[in-house]
């Protein structure tokens, strides 16, 4: 007998941690009788099809969430065609608040997992081993076509074995972990709200996982906890491990609610080394009206302090989200929202769109709202009572703007000049976005080396005066990230005898001394040149951006790309001289 876990991801870097739980769960007495198989919703269904019946299961689990359940139904369509007798089971967030609907839709299903499913699939398993499989009844935790079982008590964490045995299976991949299950906040769009009671994972055996970690050198830990800072101590306790057992290597993601952060965990924090962990903070919006609507309390003030507070050690990345469509939150009030985070100078500033999910209050309260949204997954916003159609397109491609030229980091110090000639940050990515409309980049995006041309073509459309510190901007820009050998049209020519000579003097001058350079003391003036750049400036565009009182004139300064930043990945700088 085979019962088979399959996770359709929504990318190869992406792994299921469900599937393995449930698996580590059961493998002490039924290893044989279970099977993974991880799949991505970029492959063919028919692909996905052919490996599933390669495997001749008896009995099929699939993991269900908003980004895969296309794939899923898909799948549910041709399984009992190619497998007739091979018995169908959900679980997963995407079916566990409206399992009657889904068994209507598909009675070719055996059951529905509903919420943590450890304990109950074990309790499956010990069915098909038995030979028990026509009825389900005596297992708590599901849905069946007689409808619900008991209700499944939940489960204590310690219970569920580490799902990680090698680093083999999940090689250039994101490995998830969990050292809690439950959240204390109601915010009402979120499913984690629904499971009030957090409970923990013992410190000892997180250590003891977190070794497993740090020891095979795993590039990335993404923590899953809904609010991982939520139980300071249990926080403080694993933050401080990580810092005394950091491996140089290894990254840990966090989601934390910043404004409950207290000092000694930001004074932890700041001891870390750079690249070690990174934070996402939710803020969605910073108008009261809708906070108080979706029931989510937070301390804004405290929030912009702590997040200041962290940037300043630069040794941390910081991610900041918002959810546009949200109630009382219309198009200018989002723009409120989105300049007050903007002012944070997250790391990556996330704009995203409110998702009406099965089971969350705010999904009670839509005709309330006046919010409708799409029938398909993701079931994202169309308009509500207070934002428009029309206001969510335009926003759309304000996202597209931030993204490409805000989350990319390759702008920064250009973007920091270009705001100063809006009203606001929102204003000018409004305008930017109406820019690439009207050019038709939307249609035909531009490359990213391109990107640079066409944000030099705005921002002289925007602010003629000032084309040359632009040009300057955008060149430091390139230069910090990377040593490009074909010098972009956009650039100044470097033709002139005196950058020239003070090029070929200071290479020179640098193979006897290593007075900027001891790092690459093996390598002579030509490997040096090749291996670094020197770049002639007329503006200090390195400075804050604060435009007052710059001063034109000649500033050289070398690029050095054998040592980089380890948060932004930005090469080291020295400016050389100034006259």
């Amino acid at each position: 007998m085979t019962f088979l876990l399959v996770a359709v991801n929504a990318k190869y870097i992406h792994s299921n941690p469900a599937v393995y739980s449930l698996y580590a769960y059961s493998e002490d007495q039924y290893a044989d009788a279970m099977e993974i198989a991880e799949f991505t919703i970029n492959q063919q269904s028919e692909d996905i099809l052919a490996q599933i019946y390669a495997r001749r299961p008896d009995a099929i689990g699939l993991s269900c969430y908003i980004w895969n359940w296309e794939m899923i139904t898909e799948l549910l369509a041709d399984l009992p065609k190619v497998l007739p007798d091979a018995d169908l089971w959900l679980g997963g967030p995407q079916v566990s608040y409206n399992p009657a609907q889904i068994m209507e839709q598909y009675p070719q299903l055996r059951g529905i997992m509903i919420g943590e499913g450890e304990v109950t699939f074990r309790e499956l398993l010990a069915h098909y081993q038995s030979g028990d499989t026509k009825d389900f009844t005596s297992v708590a935790g599901l849905y069946l076509s007689t409808g619900y079982t008991a209700q499944r008590d939940i489960t204590d964490l310690d219970t569920i074995p580490f799902l990680y045995h090698d680093t083999e299976t999940f090689r250039n991949r994101i490995i998830y972990y969990e050292s809690s299950r439950g959240c204390p906040y109601r915010c009402s769009y979120c499913l984690s709200s629904i499971e009030k009671k957090v409970r923990l994972r013992s410190i000892d055996l997180v250590k003891k996982e977190l070794d497993f970690f740090l020891e095979n050198k795993v590039p990335q830990v993404k923590f899953v906890d809904r609010t991982f800072n939520c139980v300071h101590e249990h926080a403080l306790a694993i933050w401080q491990y990580i810092l005394e057992h950091d491996n140089g290597i290894t990254n840990f993601h966090f989601e934390i609610a910043a404004d409950i952060l207290r000092e000694d965990e930001i004074a932890l924090l700041a001891k870390l080394r750079p690249g070690l962990v990174q934070l996402e903070i939710g803020v969605q919006s910073v108008n009261p009206q809708t906070l108080d609507a979706i029931c989510r309390r937070m301390d804004l003030a405290r929030l912009e302090e702590v997040v200041a507070k962290v940037r300043m050690n630069h040794n941390i990345h910081q991610h900041l989200d918002l959810i546009a469509g949200l109630p009382y939150e219309d198009y200018e009030s989002f723009g409120k929202s989105f300049d007050r985070v903007y002012a944070m100078q997250p790391d990556q500033l996330q704009l995203g769109f409110l998702k009406v999910l099965s089971g969350t209050a705010i999904a009670q309260q839509t005709e309330a709202f006046g919010i409708a949204y799409t029938k398909k997954p993701p079931y994202e916003v169309l308009y509500t009572g207070w934002l428009s159609y029309a206001d969510v397109i335009r926003l759309k491609k304000i996202e597209e703007m931030v993204e490409l030229y805000y989350n990319s980091n390759q702008f920064i110090h250009t973007l920091r000049y270009l705001v100063q000639a809006f009203p606001s940050p929102f204003a000018m990515f409004e305008a930017l976005a109406e820019y690439f409309e009207q050019n038709g980049y939307f249609v035909n995006s531009p490359s990213r080396a391109y990107r640079y041309e066409v944000l030099l073509a705005f921002a002289e459309e925007q602010d003629p005066e000032k084309q040359e510190l632009y040009t300057d901007a955008l060149t430091y820009d390139l230069y910090l990230r990377e040593n490009v050998k074909t010098r972009p049209a956009f650039c100044r020519p470097l033709t002139e005898d005196a950058y020239k000579t003070f090029k070929h003097d200071f290479y020179r001058n640098e193979e006897k001394t290593r007075e900027y350079l001891p790092n690459l003391h093996d390598y002579d003036a030509r490997a040096l040149s090749s291996m670094t750049h020197i770049e002639l400036f007329s503006y200090p565009v390195w400075e804050d951006g604060v435009e007052d009182g710059i001063e034109d004139g000649e500033y050289y300064v070398l690029f050095d790309y054998s040592q980089r930043d380890p948060l932004t990945r930005d090469a080291r700088i020295v400016r050389l001289n100034v006259r």
